[in-house]
């Protein structure tokens, strides 16, 4: 594979357009965003620079495409049909797909594989299955009365997605929207378009009529802020920073009030007790849990919380285990952690430990920039000891840096578990069920593991609490988004 994957690295990859109505056009403004790649600090290539007439375009497109009906009225089994296809192609250009991405992101190779075309394709699949197996309700009337719930799809659909894993939370956004009826303006990170617009290809070979997805690439504060405030996008589902989350919601205020859905920040606990199951495991799913993709994930668990009876010797574990993880080219099968995504994002993570050595922090191992010759952009596993009121310990860095805090007892780890304005992930290590259990209930998070960090497959959601966001992705829930209940209230 590894002779695949150098071959796939220096195709040349063609300016990009925007994809709009089934077909590639160039932006309005003529305006181009320079592609640079992580890996050597490169130019790749140009993806277009969508202003507001470029996304209104989108937008009309994709409401005549819902109207006319190919799409949102055709019966599920035909939707189903469609989306299978578009998961087959996925699989098939699996490999083209993850270097293409890996070219425009950074992230390893070994995880893009799986994290974003295998996990792309399972989306697809997943929707498609479930699609012509979703019921409406008939209420419980007098016998006169015949009261139903119809859910019909709400219309057009946007999605903005970050550049961590486009591909993967793209799919969570649009497979759903698709498979209800629904037509997608999308929006992906002007760091990381490449293999979403891969994607549009492959839904209008699939057969996706024209209009129904659409893709619209830019800058945040130009072609994101034009989809908030449209008028005629019914739907916004956002992954990314809470300020920009803030900001779309402001823009629904002043525009139409569509709906906005936010994933958002997570400064995740992951909580180790001394009666873990397997206290070697835990050390190592905990390091890894923080430094694949250089940490930049959202529900990465940054705050390693550990009971003090182990503390010493389950932090050196880690601090070990950091100091081995293979930092380099992301596009080689041996290598653990790639590039951080940008130079911004890298200087951002480096700015974050020189304030956590400000504070007192205790650097056990990592903190610095490395490999700089090769122009790309790499950065040590980072680990620190630090206490609880620190700013590592509660903002997110979205970097590979793991703070580490002591606890002494089952109430002391719930207190400082849930003193962050995040609920997104968190996990519990633990051979107590009772005390497991009581662990579940007591976080404020939208996903709890025991006895394990990641991995949780499509069967259930992905939401936060708190400032963490709303709304949920994955599972049959992520359909709510993209439906609207009507009520038929029947004299009989």
């Amino acid at each position: 594979m590894q002779d695949k994957i150098d071959q796939l690295r220096t195709l040349p990859v063609a300016p990009q357009s925007l994809f709009i109505g089934g077909a590639w056009r160039e932006p309005i403004g003529g305006a181009v965003i320079d592609v640079i790649s992580p890996i050597d600090g490169s130019r790749l290539t140009t993806i277009a620079d969508a202003g507001a007439e470029d996304v209104d375009l989108a937008v009309q497109v994709a409401r005549a495409a819902f109207e006319k009906g190919t799409w949102s009225k055709a019966a599920p089994a035909e939707r189903k049909k469609v989306l299978l296809r578009i998961a087959e192609l996925i699989e098939k250009n699996a490999l083209e797909i993850a270097v293409l991405g890996v070219r425009d992101n950074g992230t390893e190779i070994s995880m893009a594989l799986k994290a974003e075309p295998g996990s792309a394709a399972a989306t697809f699949r997943y929707y498609a299955e479930a699609i012509d197996k979703v019921y409406g309700e008939v209420a419980p009337t007098a016998e006169n009365v015949l009261g139903l719930v119809h859910r019909e799809p709400v219309g057009v659909v946007a999605a903005i997605v970050p550049w961590n894993f486009p591909m993967m939370i793209g799919a969570w956004k649009i497979a759903p929207a698709l498979a209800a009826g629904n037509s997608v303006v999308l929006k992906p990170a002007e760091g990381a378009s490449l293999s979403l617009l891969r994607l549009a290809a492959l839904c209008a070979e699939a057969g996706l009529p024209e209009g129904v997805l659409n893709v619209v690439t830019g800058r945040g504060a130009t072609t994101g802020e034009a989809i908030g405030l449209h008028m005629d996008i019914d739907v916004l589902a956002f992954t990314g920073s809470g300020g920009v989350g803030r900001r779309l919601l402001e823009y629904s205020a002043r525009s139409n009030l569509k709906r906005i859905y936010l994933e958002l920040g997570g400064k995740s606990p992951n909580i180790v007790f001394a009666d873990a199951p397997d206290i070697d495991q835990a050390a190592k799913v905990s390091a890894y849990g923080i430094f694949r993709n250089s940490g930049q994930v959202c529900i990465a668990g940054s705050r390693l919380l550990v009971e003090k009876a182990i503390y010493g010797e389950f932090s050196e574990t880690v601090a070990r285990i950091a100091a081995n993880i293979k930092v380099g080219d992301p596009l080689e099968l041996s290598t653990e952690a790639g590039a951080i995504a940008s130079e911004v994002q890298l200087k951002k993570d480096l700015a974050f430990v020189e304030q956590a050595v400000a504070e007192g922090a205790s650097l056990r191992t990592g903190g610095k920039r490395i490999l700089e010759e090769t122009g790309g952009y790499y950065m040590q596993p980072t680990v620190f000891d630090v206490s609880p009121d620190m700013t590592l310990a509660k903002e997110e860095v979205f970097g590979p840096i793991l703070s580490i805090i002591p606890f002494e007892t089952e109430a002391s780890a719930l207190q400082i578990a849930n003193a962050t304005n995040y609920g997104l992930a968190s996990a519990v290590w633990t051979s107590n069920l009772s005390r497991a259990h009581r662990m579940v209930k007591g976080i404020r998070a939208g996903v709890v593991h025991v006895n394990s960090y990641g991995g949780s497959d499509n069967t259930v959601p992905l939401g936060g609490v708190k400032q963490s966001g709303n709304g949920h992705d994955k599972s049959l829930h992520a359909l709510d988004k993209c439906v609207d209940l009507k009520t038929a209230w029947i004299q009989l």
